[in-house]
């Protein structure tokens, strides 16, 4: 048992040496990180300058983006006048194709009527012709 007794107390030694050694490391490493006023007074300089760069790229581009979705606002709008015309135009077209199919019904029935009184005529011409040849 005292073997035993004797392995937990160097286990609990050797994690103990081991968790001071961790927290020695964070002590260096956290006050190394620890910046000074000049390096806080320099980083604040470069974050200005980084962030009047990136205000002026920004709206230069903001104002490129605004000026294009109006241009394309005024595309949409000309596309939809114009495709309001072309089915004006369309419809005129098509009112004027079933006027001219109408009169060529009115027309094709003239002529049919015309025609049985001009047949007789027709009829005995050609059959002189018919004659005449035979």
């Amino acid at each position: 048992m005292t073997a035993i007794k004797r392995l937990g107390d160097v286990d609990r030694q050797a994690t103990n040496e081991f968790e001071g050694e961790i927290r020695e490391f964070i002590r260096r490493d956290v006050s190394a990180r620890r910046p000074d006023a000049e390096t806080l007074a320099t980083s604040q300089v470069e974050s200005d300058n980084l962030n009047s760069l990136l205000e002026r790229v920004s709206g230069a581009t903001v104002a490129e983006i605004d000026r294009l979705i109006a241009e394309l606002q005024n595309i949409r709008s000309l596309l939809q006048s114009e495709g309001d015309r072309v089915r004006r135009e369309i419809t005129g077209y098509a009112g004027l194709s079933q006027s001219a199919v109408a009169t060529m019904k009115v027309i094709n029935d003239t002529l049919t009527q015309l025609r049985p009184a001009a047949s007789p005529a027709s009829n005995s011409k050609s059959s002189r012709k018919t004659a005449e040849l035979g």
